[in-house]
Order: C-alpha cells, then structure tokens, then sequence
C-alpha cells in the first residue's frame, strides 16, 4: 500500500508536470557518467522506504540496486517525497526515477513512462479486530455507510468513487500508518489499500486485522493492478535497458527472489505489461 503499494491513484494525486528543463539526450549514459540515480520514494513500506535503522530498503529501491549496478550506475540516492509528490518530481528533476512501487494506469502514461510491471496486486481492506461492519470490497462500504479512508494519492481513492462513495466523504491519510492508527482510534471504519500494505502493516496490531484480498470492478470490469518504475518521456533509452533486465530476472526467477522478503508471494508475480496497463 504502495501503493504501495503499492500503491496509487487517479483522481488528484497525478499533479501538473513540473515547468523544469529536462536534460536532453541519452539518460543512461549520463547517469552512468554521473555514477548515480536519484530515486523518488514515498515512504511507503514495502515498497519504497527507510526503516527502522535509518537505512533506505523497500522492493523497488532494492530490485533498482540490482538493475542500475548491472546498467553500471553503482550509487543510489534516495529521495524522500509524498506519493503525490513523485510525478511531479520526477518532471522537474528532483530525481531521475520514480522508484516507489507506483500503479501503472492510462493517466500516468499520460506524463511518464514505465517499465513493465514488477508486481501485480489487488486490494484489501484494514479493519477492525473481527471486522464488525463486515467489510469485504467497497460495496459493503457503500452498503453499510461505513467511514472510508485510503492515503494520498491511491488508486482506491478512484475505486471507491466508482463503487459509488461520494469522492467528498473519503478521508484522505498520509500513508497506510496513519490509516491503521485511525481504524484503531475509531477515527474511521476501514482504510482501503493493497493487499500487500493491508497484510503488512496490520502484523503487529491486537486491534485491527486486513481482509481477503480483492479485486476492485469498475465499469463491471475486475481492476488486477501491476506497480513499476516510473521515468521522464524522453529517457526511453533508460527505461528500454532497464525493462531488459527486469525481463532477464522475471525469466530466471531472481526477481522473485527479492521481493520475496518484503512479503510478496508467487501469486503477486506477473506477465503483464506496461502497455497493457497503460490502457486500462
């Protein structure tokens, strides 16, 4: 969640493209002449974050260690924004790749580029110990008249319009954090994000707990969502060598490898591509 998510969204969260200059020319070999990557992240666990010692980890940062390493870029430089913040970042240069995990989605395409998804995921719900208002996707939401949160930014923020929640009564959070402190205070009935987040971060609550992952339908269509990397327009280079790598790794089971750690499982690894996302 991350949304992370993972994860994630289509309504507010997009932002204006910053008005900076983009370098021109070949990205990839001028970040292998600088040495370094700046890497938009938006502390969210397990996608993109710095944990409890200080130190910079997540899926993304951790899989672009990898890949940037074999494309001969040996430093990583995190840089620390919101979610909302990321695109518009990344547009006016406050780093060179957006590395947080971020849902792949034709509005995004709109302004980035993306490598091919790294993950697929679905969506859950954090809830009340028990889940009280028997919460399992958004029409119970909308049937139950509970109160709904999700973080800025998240691609539930546009399921949940679709399902018909009022865009108006949504609580909007920092993160997936702020949304288990506001189930567990009462603040809100459920906070909505990917499963991913929802499983993680509810481990170490006695007072609230994630549902069943599902897939949100919009239009009557099941929403399945994949996360990437994001790039400026014009580093196709970049993002072409870089997609190379992520193909050579899903083939030979390494990118399972490390994303397993941060809780991803078999399931989450996919096929999809960022053309096909990006028409969704």
């Amino acid at each position: 969640m991350l949304l992370g998510t993972a994860a994630v969204g289509t309504l507010g969260a997009l932002g204006a493209a910053g008005c900076g200059r983009v370098p021109s020319g070949d990205a990839l070999a001028r970040l292998k002449s600088q040495g370094t990557v700046r890497l938009g992240i938006a502390g969210e666990v397990p996608y993109g974050y710095v944990d409890d010692r200080g130190e910079f980890t997540g899926e993304a940062p951790e899989l672009a260690r990898v890949v940037f390493r074999r494309l001969g870029i040996d430093t990583i430089q995190p840089v620390a924004t919101d979610f909302a913040s990321l695109i518009p970042g990344l547009n006016s240069q406050q780093f060179d790749v957006v590395s947080a995990g971020m849902y792949i989605n034709k509005d995004r395409c709109a302004q980035v580029i993306f490598s091919d998804p790294e993950y697929q995921m679905l969506d859950a719900f954090i809830v009340r110990k028990g889940n009280p208002k028997n919460l399992h996707d958004y029409e119970d939401v909308v049937r139950t008249k509970a109160r709904f949160a999700t973080g800025t930014g998240y691609a539930e923020i546009g399921y949940a319009v679709a399902a018909g929640i009022p865009e108006k009564d949504i609580v909007i959070l920092q993160d997936q954090v702020a949304g288990l402190n506001a189930v567990e205070s009462g603040r809100v009935d459920v906070f909505a994000g990917t499963a991913l987040t929802a499983r993680e971060v509810v481990r170490r609550s006695s007072r609230a707990e994630a549902t069943e992952a599902f897939a949100a339908v919009v239009d009557g269509k099941e929403q399945i969502d994949g996360g990437g990397f994001a790039f400026r327009p014009t580093d196709t280079e970049l993002r072409d060598a870089f997609n190379d790598e992520i193909l050579a790794m899903k083939k030979s089971g390494e990118l399972f490898r490390i994303l397993k750690p941060f809780g991803f499982t078999e399931s989450e690894m996919t096929t999809l591509t960022a053309e096909e996302l990006c028409r969704k």
